[in-house]
């Protein structure tokens, strides 16, 4: 069965990232994640990603990187453009950005089928509203948090107002010499009272 992990760039105050790199989005503050970039960090996002992955976005996030990604160099473009995206969307016939696949609206009939078939890890990043409904129905195996060392105040939170209490067990963490520190995360099951 492939693992489903969640990867997601977040402030201290637990604000995502919104948007390709460059800017996109509606942050106050653009691409917030810019200054705290570095060599160390883009080989350790791309191991994260892995070699063989496949994408499960939300289409608010497949609109921003399909107009970024498909143009960028460098080897993390080579491998996203390179994955099946797989899109929660009304409206497949109007993805572009391939190989892609629309999922519909059963988000978590349609995820528990993703990970029977293939191979490869399934990776979300960005697409937070997706985040509760996979917690939701227990469809997340790790989850990969990069914290950056500033507070933004306002923005899209991570986990939505209702997201169900969890579990998780800490699998390692490591700092990069920007002040980003990298959380890893294996799940555990509903939050025992």
């Amino acid at each position: 069965m492939r693992k489903l992990r969640i990867m997601e760039h977040v402030s201290l105050d637990g604000v995502i990232e919104i948007g390709a790199p460059g800017g996109g989005g509606d942050l106050p503050f653009g691409d917030w994640t810019a200054p705290y970039r570095s060599p160390e960090g883009a080989a350790l996002v791309l191991g994260i990603y892995g070699e063989n992955f496949d994408m499960l976005l939300g289409r608010r996030t497949y609109d921003l990187w399909s107009g970024f990604w498909p143009t960028a160099p460098g080897p993390m473009a080579e491998r996203l453009n390179a994955a099946t995206k797989y899109v929660a969307t009304h409206r497949p016939e109007s993805l572009q950005w391939g190989p892609f696949e629309g999922i519909g609206p059963d988000i978590a009939t349609a995820v528990r089928d993703l990970k029977t078939k293939g191979d490869g890890t399934l990776v979300v990043s960005g697409s937070s509203t997706l985040t509760s409904v996979l917690l939701e129905h227990g469809l997340v195996d790790e989850m990969v948090l990069l914290v950056n060392p500033v507070l933004l105040g306002a923005g899209k939170r991570l986990f939505a107002e209702g997201t169900p209490p969890r579990a998780f067990v800490p699998a390692g963490t490591q700092a990069l010499p920007t002040g980003i520190v990298v959380n890893t995360y294996t799940f555990a099951g509903p939050l025992q009272a």
